[in-house]
């Protein structure tokens, strides 16, 4: 059968990422708690494509991601994933990003209820120069933290009361292969970072204490993105982050935003 993929093709152009987007694929993650959770991701993947070749193999793609599914990952050890990808691709270099929701139990303050919460989280490899001496790999450990942010001000300058919104803290680091950074502890670090971190179930004993709190310890978007900042850059393990904190305000049809990479 023709394979028109295969054939020459005549512009120059080499194409740094191509391949597949928006798979939805189960993958097995190792948890802090010791238990293996199949959790629903959606892949992105994509390879290098010399100039000469005229276009990819979609399939092979989805071959690799359809062995790799039932890996139990921490997530940095997706650079198997992507070795696979370029192996079947015969690409020198390769990407793989997985998006997912992961749960993790938490407990009210007061009445300590508990109940599943749920954050956006994504491992994200790239691998170049596969096999070569100047071989590189890099993962991106990612996650968005809802939080709650107090208008320092809108406190200082009213008799009573101050607006409060959600706010999200989105991080994303690297690491070097050999260590490990579990989500759980990650989350559960940017959460203290903020006014009063979220709650999936609260009774009133702890909706007073959680306002309360807030309004006690009011912060603004700089001072979230600062306090972040300063928590990645004491951890020795880290080599890179992004941070970035987006306050839905309350009293404004717009967001305040802060931003910040370092590494």
């Amino acid at each position: 059968m023709k394979d028109v993929q295969n054939q020459t093709d005549s512009r120059g152009v080499e194409i740094q990422k191509v391949g597949i987007k928006g798979l939805e694929i189960p993958l097995t993650i190792q948890r802090k708690d010791d238990e293996d959770k199949v959790i629903y991701a959606v892949a992105t993947a994509g390879v290098t494509l010399p100039a000469h070749y005229k276009g990819t193999h979609m399939s092979r793609f989805v071959e690799v991601l359809n062995e790799w599914r039932s890996k139990k990952t921490l997530g940095i050890d997706i650079k198997g994933c992507v070795e696979g990808i370029i192996n079947k691709l015969n690409a020198k270099s390769g990407y793989i990003k997985f998006d997912f929701k992961y749960f993790i139990n938490k407990t009210s303050p007061v009445t300590k209820i508990t109940a599943p919460m749920c954050y956006d989280c994504s491992f994200e490899g790239v691998l170049d120069n596969y096999g070569e001496e100047d071989e590189e790999y890099k993962f991106y450990l990612g996650v968005k933290v809802p939080v709650t942010t107090l208008c320092p001000c809108s406190k200082e300058i009213s008799e009573y009361g101050a607006h409060n919104q959600r706010a999200i803290v989105s991080v994303k680091i690297t690491y070097p292969e050999d260590e490990h950074i579990w989500l759980e502890d990650l989350i559960s670090d940017v959460e203290k970072c903020a006014s009063s971190e979220l709650y999936p179930l609260l009774k009133r004993e702890d909706e007073k204490y959680v306002t309360e709190h807030a309004y006690d310890n009011p912060k603004f978007v700089e001072d979230v993105l600062r306090d972040v900042v300063l928590l990645l850059r004491k951890n020795d393990i880290i080599d890179s982050f992004e941070v970035e904190c987006e306050s839905m305000e309350s009293i404004h049809n717009h967001s305040a935003w802060a931003y910040q990479q370092e590494g």
